[in-house]
């Protein structure tokens, strides 16, 4: 597995009232502040292809604002500072017009994101999937993919709600790996003995005795 924009992993504008709806927008970078004098802003960089920024200049500004849309904008043109992105957009000419968009997000459609090499898959795209165990017979569903957990340098971590609300965090580890089908929103995972229980919702008689009460009160 290849890393995918960051973005894509958690920085994600989900659609509304539905965990399983695939994310619209990709973030690739965050405004944080103004740079120079001439409409300049500084950014953060959400994504593993910077290397982008070289051809893509049709993007959208996000607002911070609940409920508001990414508007279109262009980039004029970029170059990287220390570690970041600083970016030139068309009609942002001046200090006070750049200030104005401190704390906005640079976004893309989903369907704008950089190809992978085959075997590659975005990690947002697990969100929404039945994750099955192959490792049981039958390779039962154990919960849907609620979101992804990033880490630095273990395998990123699913965060998977079974049917009865129980949590599960799942390392996305390539040796667990059968198979992925994105289309039918099916992840197959074969799972170690007693990794579910890991993470599992204490019983009735576990909870009593984290509080010292009988459980059958």
């Amino acid at each position: 597995m290849t890393p995918e924009e960051s973005s894509a992993r958690h920085d994600l504008i989900p659609s509304p009232n539905s965990p399983e709806a695939q994310p619209t927008w990709v973030h690739i970078a965050h405004l944080v502040r103004t740079q120079g004098r001439h409409g300049e802003l500084l950014a953060d960089i959400l994504t593993d292809f910077p290397e982008a920024f070289a051809t893509r200049t049709a993007v959208f500004l996000a607002s911070p604002k609940p409920g508001s849309q990414p508007q279109p904008a262009t980039i004029e043109h970029h170059w990287l500072h220390k570690g970041r992105l600083v970016l030139k957009l068309q009609g942002i000419d001046s200090i006070s017009a750049a200030e104005a968009l401190r704390g906005f997000d640079v976004v893309i459609p989903r369907g704008q994101r950089m190809p992978l090499e085959d075997g590659s898959i975005y990690m947002d795209d697990l969100i929404g999937c039945a994750l099955a165990d192959a490792a049981s017979p039958g390779a039962p569903v154990v919960g849907v993919v609620r979101s992804v957990a990033p880490q630095s340098e273990t395998a990123d971590l699913l965060v998977v709600e079974d049917a009865a609300g129980g949590e599960h965090l799942i390392p996305f580890a390539k040796a667990y790996l059968v198979g992925v089908d994105i289309a039918a929103r099916r992840l197959t995972l074969r799972l170690p003995a007693g990794l579910l229980d890991i993470n599992a919702p204490p019983s009735a008689e576990e909870r009593a005795t984290q509080t010292g009460e009988s459980p059958l009160t």
